[in-house]
């Protein structure tokens, strides 16, 4: 009896494993182009003491870039899913990357790799949180947990800003340096999807995904 029990539950797990490996080989893409017709502008750096007779070394946000992504999830879209830690450096004045799309439960890094310190901060309802000053070398974190949209600041460079978005789901996309992005792993499906750049949205598009596909979908903003 126990010989049987035993090789039920082999016969189900191979099942559920084929099944599984099935259902990966199906899945599809979504891929396009974000074309901005006006690129934000970033905040202007106020002067201070040290920038006197010396040229201050600054790195500009890319403002060019925008995150794409399914308006809600398909059902199982967790199943697999592990925590991940991503970072958000402070160098030159300035967050890098600007824009940073993580899935919940992700803990971002905040190093400073500045010569002097930096308190990073948000006021959003996401997640709100302060780190208080740090000095150069140092980094502290935060775990995201609730999806949306968190503006980073920092609290003594009023002119350092950054956006986190969050998802609860892993379907989404950062555009390249074209605009070109690409939404892996999709399961079949039809999809409304957003395209997001510096606050501004785009209406959701629909789309549809086959077994084992692509779509190809291209957005405007601004």
């Amino acid at each position: 009896m126990a010989f049987v029990f035993v090789a039920f539950v082999a016969f189900v797990s191979l099942v559920r494993a084929q099944v599984f490996t099935h259902a990966q080989q199906r899945v599809g893409f979504i891929r396009g182009r974000v074309d901005l017709r006006r690129v934000a502008t970033s905040a202007e750096r106020r002067p201070n003491v040290a920038d006197l007779n010396t040229p201050p070394l600054r790195e500009m946000p890319d403002l060019r870039r925008s995150v794409v992504y399914l308006e809600s999830a398909p059902r199982g879209a967790f199943e697999t899913n592990e925590p991940e830690r991503a970072i958000m450096d402070q160098r030159n004045e300035t967050f890098v990357p600007h824009v940073l799309a993580i899935s919940t439960g992700t803990t971002v890094d905040f190093p400073n790799s500045d010569t002097f310190y930096h308190n990073v901060f948000s006021l959003s309802k996401t997640q709100r949180f302060d780190l208080g000053r740090y000095a150069s070398g140092r980094s502290r974190s935060v775990r995201f947990d609730r999806p949306g949209i968190v503006r980073v600041f920092c609290e003594i460079h009023s002119h350092m800003n950054a956006f986190i978005l969050v998802f609860g789901h892993p379907f989404f996309a950062l555009t390249d340096g074209d605009g070109r992005y690409r939404i892996e792993n999709v399961p079949p499906g039809t999809y409304n999807v957003v395209a997001w750049n510096e606050g501004t949205e785009s209406e959701p598009k629909s789309t549809s995904v086959s077994p084992g596909g692509s779509a190809e979908l291209d957005f405007t903003l601004r």
